[in-house]
């Protein structure tokens, strides 16, 4: 942090703390005003649409579950459902059950992850989980084991617990039998009461009072707490299919980052996917479960309280170990363990509910399945313009505190959403210019 002279301030973090990825944020300050805001990520861009022009059409599962660790799977439902579309095919029944069913998985324990390992930290004072465990191991221990049942899930399923082997087009290359399902579904009662006593514990800290009217997106189904597909709405009236995304939104370069931010492409307004919006507009999708753990917690049936998210995240967990009960308890061997998908022409998306938010894939394809072109739009770039909103108008309403806490708050106020810069930085056209 540096302190300037009175008639500005400059809040500087050089290297953001428990977050995904590589980024900075520079806030100036003149006066009462904030006249500055900037999300600056650096991280080197890592061209995963570009090189998957020229690739055939069936390896973008397994190129894009690279693209993160923690959310490789939301990757590979994205890109297999665009695919899919591209080529007229659908996957339904048992196997669209299971991508449910793995993707549960990831939703346990990257939301776990943030919760106990990157979040709750700043609500209770410590500088990280390690610091955390040292007066309240049981607790860490808790978070542990409850993301352990999600990646074991994810394992199971998909081959390996990260970037998965056994996701490919059509569903998989191999099904679990039902015994095979046993053992973890014995886990999962235990999982679903940790998840409980993880809403129960963070609803307890303390959030400053700081909402925004923002425009909240997120899919939408009709009978589902929204995870593979779904129309697309907002608060605002938004509603449209998932192949009309790029009419109503657009990614644009800001001289200070290496990855992309979103807008409304008509408005040029910033947005907000990931929890809080999933939450608000379809909360009453939830597992009966978790719709009443998040009144206990104080949620009413919307939420635009970023510091909240954690408590948001908390209530999908306990509604994704839910969900994946109800899952086994129902599952039935599919016949076989794909559907075919052959190539021809044709343009595909396909929008999915990562943990952080949606996240878009198209893909147009030559007769023969070559890949033409490819267009990835992760949460993390869609959040980014919310970020740095946020933190403007945080900043401004919190002028009466020192440069060190006024840091470490602004801070705090980025993680709120989990961001993945790695995710972010994917495209092939920097241009950053340096004054």
């Amino acid at each position: 942090m540096t302190h300037k002279a009175p008639a500005g301030r400059t809040l500087k973090v050089d290297a953001l703390a428990r977050v995904e990825g590589e980024a900075a944020m520079h806030v100036e300050v003149r006066g009462d005003s904030v006249t500055d805001v900037q999300l600056q990520i650096y991280e080197p861009p890592r061209f995963f649409e570009a090189f998957l022009r020229g690739r055939r059409y069936t390896e973008p599962p397994d190129i894009t579950a690279r693209i993160c660790g923690i959310c490789p799977v939301a990757y590979q439902m994205s890109a297999s459902r665009a695919i899919e579309d591209a080529c007229g095919v659908e996957v339904t029944g048992p196997l669209r059950e299971l991508r449910r069913l793995i993707y549960c998985g990831e939703w346990i324990e990257s939301h776990t992850l943030h919760v106990y390992m990157l979040h709750a930290p700043d609500f209770l004072g410590y500088e990280s989980a390690i610091d955390l465990a040292q007066d309240h191991r049981d607790v860490v221990e808790r978070g542990l084991q409850l993301k352990k049942v999600g990646n074991d899930l994810i394992e199971l399923i998909g081959g390996r617990a990260v970037h998965p082997v056994n996701v490919r087009l059509g569903g998989f290359y191999r099904v679990p039998t039902k015994r095979e399902l046993g053992p973890i579904r014995a886990r999962l009662d235990a999982a679903r009461d940790a998840a409980r006593e993880t809403v129960e514990w963070v609803a307890g800290f303390d959030f400053p009072d700081f909402e925004h009217d923002h425009e909240l997106v997120s899919l939408h189904h009709p009978t589902e707490y929204p995870v593979l597909d779904g129309r697309l709405i907002s608060n605002r009236g938004l509603e449209i299919a998932e192949r009309e995304f790029l009419d109503e939104f657009v990614e644009q370069q800001v001289p200070h980052s290496t990855a992309l931010q979103a807008r409304r492409r008509r408005t040029d307004e910033h947005y907000l996917v990931g929890p809080l919006a999933r939450y608000s507009l379809n909360s009453s999708r939830l597992a009966p479960v978790a719709r009443d753990a998040a009144a206990a917690a104080g949620l009413g049936p919307t939420c635009q309280n970023p510091f909240r998210s954690i408590v948001v995240r908390s209530v999908e967990v306990l509604h994704a170990c839910d969900e994946a009960i109800r899952i086994i308890d129902a599952y039935e061997e599919p016949d076989a363990p794909c559907i075919p998908v052959e190539p021809r022409a044709g343009e595909g998306h396909g929008i999915t509910e990562a943990p952080r938010g949606i996240l878009y894939n198209r893909y147009r394809l030559d007769p023969e399945g070559t890949i033409l072109d490819a267009v990835i739009v992760p949460p993390t770039s869609q959040n980014q313009p919310t970020i740095e909103h946020d933190l403007w108008h945080f900043v401004e309403d919190h002028m009466d505190l020192d440069d060190s806490e006024l840091g470490r708050r602004c801070e705090q106020a980025i993680r709120n959403y989990d961001p993945c810069i790695s995710c972010a930085t994917h495209f092939l056209d920097l241009r950053v210019d340096r004054a």
